[in-house]
Formats: C-alpha cells, structure tokens, sequence
C-alpha cells in the first residue's frame, strides 16, 4: 500500500495530452505561417529599398544601397552613405523605416510566441481559468474525471450545482467539453496541496475522490480534509477492504461501485418498477431529483399546514429532525424546526424556491 502511495505523489505536471498536443500543433501551424508571411515582407523591403536607394544615388554603388536600405529598416541609424538631397528622397527612405520597423517587430513577435507557445498558452488558460474558481462559492471539487467522475458531474450540472474538476489526463477534459459547456478544469495530481488551494477548496461545499485508485483517493481524502475540516467528503473505493481506511483518513461517506451495483441488480429483480421510477426521474429532461434542504438555525418554529410544502416544482417526503429521527410524510400540525431536514422530490427551480420560501418565513 505505502508503494502505491508514493506512486500517487509522483509525476504532479505529467506531459501533455494527444488532445492537447494537438490543439497546441495547430495554433504553431497558424503561427507559422504568419512567421513566413513576415519573412516575406521583409525581403520584399529590402528588394524595394535596395533599387529606390540604387536610383537615388550620386555614384549607384549595389552594396551600398543595400546597406542603406537594411541600417534603414532597422533604425540604427549609423548615417546616410547616400545622400538625400530632396524631400521625395527623404519621404521614401521615412516610408521604408516606418514599413520595415514594423515588418520586423512582427516578425520578432511571431518567432517569440512560437518558442514561447506551449508554456504561454497552458499559462494563459489555466490562469482564466483560477479566476473564475476562484468566483465560487459553496461549489463541489470532483477529483478525477473518468466514467464515474463524468458521471458525478452530469448530475451536478443537471441540477444546476457548479463543480470545478481535478485530473492528471488533460484529454479527459478535451474530449468532453461539448457535453460539458463552461467545464471549469484543473490538470494535475488532486492530492498536490497547491492544487486544491487553486480549487478553492476552503469556499468548496464538497469533494468527490473518485479516481480509479484507492491510494490515490486516500491521499486526496487526506489532503483535502487537512486543508477544509468541514468539507464534505464522498470517495469511491474499489476495494472494499479500504472502505473503513477511507472513513479513517476523513471521508463522510464511502461507496464501492461493485457493492452498490450488486444492491441494484437486486432491486431490479425484487422491485422493477421502483427502479425503473428513479431511472425515469434521473433521464426525464424535468432534472427532477430528491433533494434536502436544510433549515435555517434562526427559522421560526413553524407547523407543516402553515407552510406551501407542495406546489408544481416541489413536493414534500419527508422531515430529518436534529437528532435523527425520521418523520416520513409529516402531518399539518407537525412543527418544523431550526436544524431540521426537508426532504423533498424537487427540480432545480423547485429547490430554490423552497430555500426562498424558509428564508421568506424569517422575515
């Protein structure tokens, strides 16, 4: 075990992706082609600039026209070895130092972005990138975006939860950004202090370490947890000798794929229509979901029947009370109160107004 973490700590900046070596190809290509464009204006200069100096001339001497017109598009300014005499002269050789500082400049420019491309363009991204993460608040940090990783994020992204996500394989992020418009990304090892920090993980509501390795995602559970105590933390475990390992370091709650996909082979046998009814709610465009909502600490006592519990977007289930206890379809002159739970079958918009609702109740 303690190999497989040394494995996890390793290779924090691994090199870049098919995808995005790709991406990063073609912008050198457009590139390119505007550093022969350059070249070719500087030559066609220097052709122009050679005979209209040859022309003016006292005693029409080539290498000296060409060293005119090059000290001239450069600037230097070492002195007229051809004398300018009238005010075209003068005009023309101004001409030829305006077009060939300019055609220079770009030339030099386009030749530094080239050589600079892969590190500027991996730098300007990522720091967009940390500015709008660092604009969230009450977000969730998704460690890992493989199959389950894209999964959790779906799910956030259908019920209107913004999520930053962590993975070493940048083409993860590459090849899904069409399913996920404004994906907000970080590339590197989750487990890395720095990176979480980048995540915003101390304005974070919650983490998910769902990466493909029980070492790795024991790391991340530690990392994370010593950064944010009061974050909430759900990992995945491949093995279900390291679900109590995973609780241990930090984790609020522990789930094995194969476990839970054994429970809901059963259900799918014992109880068919149960689970086609939450297969149906997940996949209907509605995004209607089960929802809590917690109460308020400062939210009046207030009974059930004086509350608008049930409406188009929102029904109630059922209630959490403070200390635990379950009360399933709660009665009108049941009291809600502060610390309390409402769990409640809701689409994003019926959630929001639930939330306005227990606040309105305050006021």
């Amino acid at each position: 075990m303690s190999e497989s973490f040394s494995q996890a700590r390793e290779n924090r900046k691994p090199p870049r992706t098919k995808a995005a070596e790709m991406r990063v190809t073609l912008q050198l290509q457009r590139i390119v082609v505007r550093i022969v464009w350059a070249v070719v204006a500087v030559v066609v200069l220097i052709a122009i600039g050679t005979y209209g100096f040859y022309s003016i001339a006292d005693d029409p001497n080539l290498s000296d026209a060409l060293y005119m017109t090059l000290i001239t598009i450069s600037t230097v300014g070492y002195g007229e070895i051809i004398p300018l005499h009238s005010m075209e002269d003068r005009l023309f050789a101004g001409i030829i130092a305006i077009s060939g500082l300019g055609a220079l400049t770009f030339l030099f420019t386009s030749l530094s972005v080239f050589f600079l491309e892969k590190d500027l363009d991996h730098s300007l991204r990522r720091r967009r990138m940390e500015k709008r993460i660092q604009k969230l608040r009450q977000h969730f940090i998704i460690c890992g975006f493989g199959r389950v990783g894209r999964s959790v994020g779906r799910e956030l992204q259908n019920t209107g939860r913004h999520f930053v996500a962590i993975d070493i394989e940048e083409d993860r992020f590459d090849e899904h950004l069409d399913k996920f418009p404004g994906l907000l990304y970080l590339q590197g090892d989750a487990s890395d202090d720095d990176l979480m920090e980048e995540a915003d993980i101390v304005d974070a509501r919650g983490l998910f370490a769902v990466t493909g390795d029980d070492s790795r995602n024991l790391m991340i559970i530690i990392t994370a947890r010593q950064l944010n105590p009061s974050l909430r933390i759900v990992a995945r475990a491949q093995e279900m000798r390291n679900v109590e390992k995973m609780r241990k370091a930090g984790a609020d709650a522990v789930i094995s794929p194969d476990f839970t996909g054994g429970i809901r082979l059963a259900s799918a046998m014992v109880r068919p229509h149960v689970v086609g009814f939450l297969d149906e709610m997940i996949r209907s465009d509605k995004n209607v979901r089960v929802e809590e909502v917690p109460v308020p600490a400062n939210f009046p006592p207030t009974r059930v029947g004086d509350m608008r519990l049930r409406s188009p977007d929102y029904v109630l289930l059922a209630l959490r009370e403070e200390d635990g206890a379950w009360v399933f379809n709660p009665k009108i002159d049941h009291v809600i109160q502060p610390g309390n739970t409402i769990i409640a079958m809701a689409n994003p918009s019926g959630r929001a107004q639930l939330k306005a609702h227990l606040i309105e109740k305050m006021s």
